[in-house]
C-alpha cells in the first residue's frame, strides 16, 4: 500500500524510502490516485524512478574487506520487467549477471560455464523450470539454484525443492532479501572448505573478500577480485585462460586478445609479480 506524505505546501506528495517504485503500471495507478485525492484536478503528476540501489553503494565499484564475495550468476527469467529489476539491483551489487528468457539459451550458457548460482523461473516459454532443473541434476551439475516463481502452492515449494532448488523465493519478493539469501547460498556452496587462504605473507579471505600483504590491506576492483577468486578457488591449480576470459565478459568488460594479461598484471604489481605463475598456452596458477 502507498502512503502519501504532504509537503508544507500540501501540493505535494511522495513516496516514502520503504516504497520502492519500478516500472509497474499497477503502483502508477495507485500514486496517481492518492495524488488526485490530495491535490485535486488540474494537477500534474511527475514520477521520478531512482535505483536507489545504485546510490546505496558506491559508484567506483571497488569492493572493501567488509564486502561479501562476487558471484557469477545465471539468471533465468522471461518477464522483462522482472528479469530487468533482478539484474539491475544484484549487478549493484557487485555480481556478475548473465541474463536469459528461455530454457535452451539457459541450457547453451550453462553447459561451457561454471557459474556461482542459478536464479530460476519456474513458468518458461519453452517449458518447465522444475523439468529444467531435474536434467541439470542428473547431469551431474551441482550449481546452487534459487527458484524464483509465482506459484506459492506448498506443493510447488516441495516440487522444485525435491527437484534439486537450494532455496525458493515467491513472486512479488523483495529485492534486497533476494540479495540476502543469494549470499546465504553462497556462503554455503563455497568451493573452498578453507575460506582464509594464505601463501607466505599474502592472507585471502575469499568469503569477507579480504586481502593482506605482509599485514597491509589490499583494495583490489570487483574485476580484480573475480580474476582472485577463480585463482583461490583450487590454489595451485592452473586456471585456464577462457576461464578468466568469461568472468570478465560477464562484468560487461569489453573482452580484447591481452584483457586477460592486463588484470593478471594489476594483480600481481598489489600482490608481488612472482605470486602468479603463467602456464603458458594454458593459463595461470596462484603460489
Amino acid at each position: 500500500m502507498l502512503k502519501g506524505a504532504a509537503t508544507a505546501d500540501g501540493k505535494m506528495y511522495i513516496a516514502p524510502n520503504q516504497t520502492r517504485i519500478r516500472a509497474n503500471v499497477e503502483c502508477i495507478e495507485k500514486l496517481h490516485s492518492l495524488f488526485w485525492l490530495g491535490a485535486g484536478a488540474g494537477c500534474h503528476l511527475l514520477v521520478i524512478f531512482v535505483d536507489q540501489a545504485l546510490l546505496d553503494r558506491r559508484l567506483n565499484c571497488e569492493l572493501t574487506g567488509t564486502e561479501e564475495k562476487t558471484v557469477r550468476i545465471l539468471l533465468v527469467e522471461d518477464d522483462r520487467m522482472i528479469g530487468g529489476a533482478v539484474r539491475d539491483h544484484v549487478a549493484a551489487a557487485n555480481h556478475a549477471v548473465d541474463w536469459v528468457q528461455n530454457l535452451a539459451d539457459a541450457d547453451a550458457a550453462a553447459r561451457p560455464v561454471d557459474y556461482g548460482l542459478i536464479l530460476l523461473d519456474l513458468q518458461l516459454p519453452d517449458g518447465s523450470g522444475v523439468e529444467f532443473l531435474r536434467r541439470l541434476r542428473e547431469r551431474g551439475l551441482k550449481t546452487p539454484v534459487i527458484i524464483l516463481t509465482a506459484r506459492d502452492q506448498i506443493s510447488d515449494r516441495i516440487d522444485g525443492l525435491n527437484a534439486g532448488a537450494d532455496d525458493y523465493l515467491v513472486k512479488p519478493f523483495n529485492l534486497d532479501e533476494l540479495e540476502a539469501r543469494i549470499m546465504a547460498v553462497a556462503r554455503r556452496y563455497d568451493a573452498n572448505p578453507h575460506p582464509v587462504i594464505r601463501i607466505s605473507d599474502i592472507e585471502i579471505n575469499r568469503p569477507l573478500h579480504q586481502l593482506s600483504v605482509a599485514g597491509e590491506p589490499i583494495i583490489l576492483t570487483s574485476r580484480e577480485w573475480a580474476v582472485l577468486d577463480l585463482l583461490t578457488a583450487r590454489p595451485g591449480a592452473i586456471v585456464p585462460k577462457d576461464r578468466i576470459e568469461e568472468a570478465l565478459y560477464a562484468f560487461g568488460s569489453e573482452i580484447e586478445s591481452n584483457t586477460v594479461e592486463v588484470y593478471v598484471s594489476r594483480l600481481r604489481k598489489k600482490i608481488g609479480k612472482d605470486r602468479i605463475r603463467t602456464a603458458r598456452g594454458i593459463g595461470y596458477t596462484l603460489g
